[in-house]
């Protein structure tokens, strides 16, 4: 991936990071798209002292102005957009019965609007240059139900279905967006949460994915190597279906 650019949205911590380090590593320049700058600060550095090329643009991606002028800001910084990862987002957990109205807005404005204002931006560019890869971070919860999570689920669902949407419609400009479909990441909080455990027991593997599991599907596909891929959600789940 030499030469090209990639915007990662959240990718200041657990599986962006690793997605960020795995594109500095195949040889892309990493546009960190953060709202916590010391998170992204860190990662920045990280692959810069590897001798990688990486930077961060800081902000709010809920409103279509805010993620555009982050997305415009990375633009001007490295010339050229070759590909957005959209992986910003939030997980939270509350019983169904006791889901408020500012856990959906909140769910809602990362999870999705989020996700579709930082796309929409970048897609204008991808157009005008001819084309580009997009991948989505969507989950496991999306495709099989989850008491514990509903409205996450539901948000990832709704990843999932713009995820098919958006393809087909820009497909026809060379851009193919496609997503992932994770089941339990290692990452620090969900080992401090505690939930991996019983996850694994349900895996024919028999673990969580660790981050670079996810992140190198993630990478293959926002890469020129995925030529006829579009408009798919790759379930990442170490046999959580099969098991």
């Amino acid at each position: 991936m030499q030469g090209q650019t990639i915007i990662v949205t959240g990718g200041g911590s657990g599986l962006g990071r690793a997605i960020c380090l795995g594109l500095a590593d195949a040889g892309a320049q990493v546009a960190i798209l953060e709202i916590n700058a010391e998170s992204a600060q860190v990662v920045v550095d990280e692959i810069t002292a590897k001798g990688g090329k990486a930077f961060s643009v800081i902000g709010d991606i809920t409103t279509r102005d805010s993620a555009k002028a982050l997305v415009d800001s990375a633009i001007a910084t490295a010339g050229r957009v070759h590909g957005l990862i959209n992986c910003a987002g939030v997980y939270p957990r509350r019983p169904i019965l006791e889901i408020t109205d500012a856990d959906w807005d909140f769910s809602f404005a990362v999870n999705v609007r989020g996700l579709y204002n930082v796309s929409v931006a970048a897609i204008t560019h991808m157009q005008a240059q001819g084309g580009g890869r997009i991948v989505n971070i969507a989950s496991i919860d999306a495709l099989k139900a989850h008491p514990k999570n509903a409205h996450y689920a539901a948000m990832k669902a709704a990843v999932v279905s713009l995820t098919k949407s958006m393809a087909l419609a820009v497909a026809p400009d060379n851009i193919l967006i496609n997503g992932v479909a994770p089941a339990g990441i290692a990452t620090e909080k969900a080992r401090a949460a505690g939930f991996l455990p019983e996850l694994a027991a349900q895996t024919a593997l028999g673990r969580a994915a660790e981050p670079e599991d996810v992140a190198d599907v993630v990478i293959f596909l926002v890469s020129e190597k995925n030529r006829y891929m579009v408009g798919e959600t790759v379930a990442i789940s170490g046999g959580y279906f099969i098991a």
